[in-house]
């Protein structure tokens, strides 16, 4: 018997046990990927909305510090937003990140003409079933969005930007402070000072 029908059972089809062992193996490589992920200084760095050396001279221990005193001033604050949203890439969660301020570019919108299209853009994205960066939202708000597509206007992601809002601060805005990022990057700032 050859060495390929021995390592089946009678009846299974060889080209099945195949595909299996190469989805076994994929789903390893994936599983790999996700136990390497990264909460460094070093990632945050790398996505700075400027050069990393000259922004992050610009940036004080006061400013940084100050990211921990409300969810919103890290928000308002350009380089919080961006170690944020780094801190939110090595959780996999960065689309909530990406939603909210999808919604508050959303609500700059002037244009009548845009405001529809804009809105299915976000909609697709976010906050479909199965869309490609579905956040995590309740059914009656997911609905209640729908609802609000018939006839965009600039609230209609008003309860969902809220309830994604809230789900970051309150999930990932107290982790985000404890993070590697957020205490190296204090330990740069004050290191600078010294």
């Amino acid at each position: 018997m050859s060495q390929s029908l021995r390592d089946h059972s009678v009846g299974e089809d060889p080209r099945a046990a195949r595909t299996g062992q190469r989805q076994n193996r994929g789903m390893r490589t994936r599983l790999g990927c996700l136990s390497h992920k990264s909460d460094s200084y070093n990632d945050f760095t790398a996505i700075l909305p400027d050069k990393p050396n000259r922004a992050l001279k610009r940036l004080s221990t006061e400013e940084a510090s100050r990211w921990a005193d409300s969810f919103d001033v890290l928000l308002s604050h350009k380089y919080g937003l961006a170690a944020f949203r780094a801190f939110l890439k090595t959780e996999f969660s960065e689309e909530n990140l990406e939603f909210w301020l999808a919604c508050e570019d959303f609500k700059k919108t002037r244009s009548a003409a845009k405001l529809a299209s804009k809105a299915q853009r976000i909609f697709e994205e976010f906050i479909d079933v199965q869309a490609p960066r579905e956040v995590n939202i309740d059914f009656q708000t997911r609905e209640l969005t729908r609802r609000n597509m018939q006839e965009p206007s600039l609230s209609c992601f008003d309860q969902a930007q809220g309830k994604v809002h809230s789900l970051m601060e309150k999930d990932s805005y107290p982790r985000f402070l404890r993070s590697k990022i957020y205490t190296d990057l204090l330990s740069q700032t004050q290191r600078r000072l010294s």
